[in-house]
């Protein structure tokens, strides 16, 4: 059933009076996918002008009941959606539900994540399309789809269970915050049925865009929540995303920890595998503990992004099921996590494969384990731990061992665990990357050759050779304790797609405050008394040129000191002032789009 849209849009619902801003939840792995806080002045412009569903577009692709026919199988029973096509019917209902052997009964949460067609039309709105301007090319193009899936016994029915998934299919990666909204709204829809679904609708499409750096008040269901949209410029682990009012299951769990419990003493190997970009899999027994664990793998390199391939929940169903189990080619660079025990014969050719045990189990400290062979790999019933013929390029850190190992003998909670673990991560990548920051830093022009009436310079290219020179004096050696082969790390780092998207950002970072330095500059000139010097016709082309820089930096968001576009604007408009009337009237006309 698809939704019809209402005829107008209704009042937005008052803020509450009393919100718990004590009560948050930290930001979950996938989440550390941010944008740059946009721009400030055009939003409440932009948001007049949103049509109907618009707002629902900006947050969700659609939601979907899927069920379990006797006949069919998985089924979408329900569609609330724009209207838009729902594509990947089928493999969105495969990856609702966990595979027959994992034996979830209860309520679960998971989430999942598949690729788009390569037809598809542009989401309604500019943040859309700012997310997939900023994001990495891999992570263009992708739906995540967030699961609550209830499993109960139910004597009345042929089959003798009740199963059936509500199903969020969005383009945001927040994880955290699309777990809590299921958690408000799965258990009402499973009583109330389908009137409730609508009604929810109706109120996500009263929400404000999802703008980054903004806190937003977010009524669903008699509850409100208060979220924050993270940017890039947070630090990761400590931004504060989802708040509630009135509900305290607004908020899921973080299991950092618990994911590494069964695979303990290889997380430093683990950590260089997700940051060189190999490819992995996660054999798990549950779609969540599959999913809990990827996006941790996924958030243990932050603040670098994990620039390739990944996928929560990987079922035989899926559209790239073929591309990714071939023996024609190597395994691209992708971590999947899976439950089917047919995953195990199939994948068995992937060069490291992480096998985690039933995390309601894991209480007690993994026992010491070497890593295993491949060959030993026979069933998804193989111990847990970490098969691969890898050898790591930096020598095992004990201390962390003991440190979390302490933890767990004196029951320290698993928040305060994680943070350790979290602390841990950051600060081994932070030690891996600040020698990489400070030689690009040092490709950028001095700010003295910048010339008002040049182009701005280019940067210097990198050179492979000249940064491993910089590491015998400036490495990781002055902020890690950690011994091994550095240099053997960094030549394999620097051939991963984790690198190729870390340097491709860094490189639009500093060519747009090259041409923020280039614009200030010009901001400094007397542009009246050059154009002086110059005929009308060079004067116009000057304009024209000026105009374009203009546009540049508001489309670009250009880092530039405040007023410094205010200051350009009224340099242009008094050159244009000095021109004859009909070349005023001309250059006040607006460009055509």
């Amino acid at each position: 059933m698809a939704l019809q849209g209402p005829e107008e849009l209704g009042e937005q619902v008052e803020e509450p009076e009393d919100l718990d801003d004590q009560d948050a939840s930290s930001i979950s792995p996938a989440e550390e996918i941010t944008l740059p806080p946009g721009p400030g002045g055009d939003y409440e412009a932009e948001e007049a002008l949103l049509l109907p569903w618009d707002r629902f577009s900006a947050w969700l692709h659609c939601i979907c009941v899927v069920g379990f026919d006797l006949e069919l199988g998985q089924a979408v029973e329900v569609r609330q959606t724009t209207r838009r096509q729902l594509r990947h019917k089928t493999s969105i209902c495969y990856l609702s539900f966990p595979d027959s052997n994992s034996g979830c009964l209860g309520d679960t949460q998971f989430c999942f994540r598949f690729r788009q067609g390569s037809n598809r039309k542009s989401s309604l709105g500019c943040f859309l399309e700012t997310t997939d301007r900023d994001a990495p090319p891999c992570l263009k193009g992708h739906y995540y789809g967030y699961v609550y899936f209830r499993q109960v016994r139910d004597k009345s029915l042929k089959r003798g269970y009740f199963q059936k998934s509500l199903v969020l299919i969005s383009k945001l990666p927040y994880v955290t915050f699309f777990h809590s909204l299921l958690k408000i709204m799965a258990p009402e829809y499973f009583e109330k049925q389908e009137p409730c679904l609508e009604a929810a609708c109706n109120d996500i499409d009263r929400w404000p865009t999802p703008h980054p750096g903004r806190i937003l008040l977010l009524p669903i269901m008699g509850v409100v929540i208060k979220v924050r949209i993270p940017t890039c410029y947070d630090k990761p682990g400590t931004t504060q995303l989802v708040q509630s009012a009135q509900v305290k299951t607004a908020h899921t769990q973080n299991r950092g920890v618990l994911c590494f419990y069964p695979v303990f003493f290889h997380i430093q190997m683990l950590w260089e595998l997700v940051l060189l970009g190999e490819a992995l899999v996660v054999m798990a027994p549950s779609p969540a503990e599959s999913s809990d664990t990827v996006l941790a793998l996924v958030s243990c390199i932050s603040p670098l992004r994990y620039s390739s391939d990944f996928r929560p929940y990987f079922t035989i169903h899926d559209s790239e099921f073929k591309e990714y189990t071939t023996r024609t080619q190597a395994p691209p660079s992708v971590i999947l996590g899976v439950t089917n025990p047919f995953f195990a014969k199939t994948l068995q050719h992937w060069p490291h494969i992480i096998r985690i045990g039933d995390m309601k189990q894991a209480g007690e400290m993994a026992k010491q384990m070497k890593v295993k062979k491949l060959k030993n790999l026979k069933t998804l019933d193989s111990k847990p731990g970490v098969y691969t013929a890898y050898k790591p390029y930096l020598n095992k850190d004990e201390e962390i061992i003991k440190q979390l190992q302490k933890g767990v003998h004196q029951k320290r909670p698993s928040a305060a665990q994680n943070a350790i673990l979290r602390r841990y991560f950051l600060e081994l990548t932070q030690s891996f990357i600040i020698p990489l920051e400070r030689y690009v830093a040092s490709l950028m022009p001095l700010q003295k050759s910048i010339s008002p009436w040049k182009s701005p310079p280019q940067l210097r290219p990198f050179v492979q050779q000249d940064f491993m020179k910089t590491l015998e004096k400036a490495g990781p050696q002055l902020t890690s304790r950690l011994k091994g082969d550095w240099i053997g790390l960094y030549r394999h780092f620097l051939k991963s797609p984790n690198f190729d998207g870390w340097f491709r950002n860094r490189r639009r970072e500093m060519t747009q405050k090259l041409e923020a330095l280039h614009l200030e500059a010009l901001c400094e000139e007397d542009l009246q008394q050059r154009v002086q010097k110059h005929s009308e016709v060079e004067t116009v082309d000057l304009v024209l040129k000026l105009k374009d820089k203009l546009s540049q930096a508001e489309k670009e968001q250009l880092p530039v000191r405040p007023g410094t576009v205010a200051k350009l604007r009224s340099h242009i408009e008094a050159v244009i002032l000095s021109l004859p009337d009909d070349l005023q009237g001309i250059l006040h006309k607006p460009s055509s789009p």
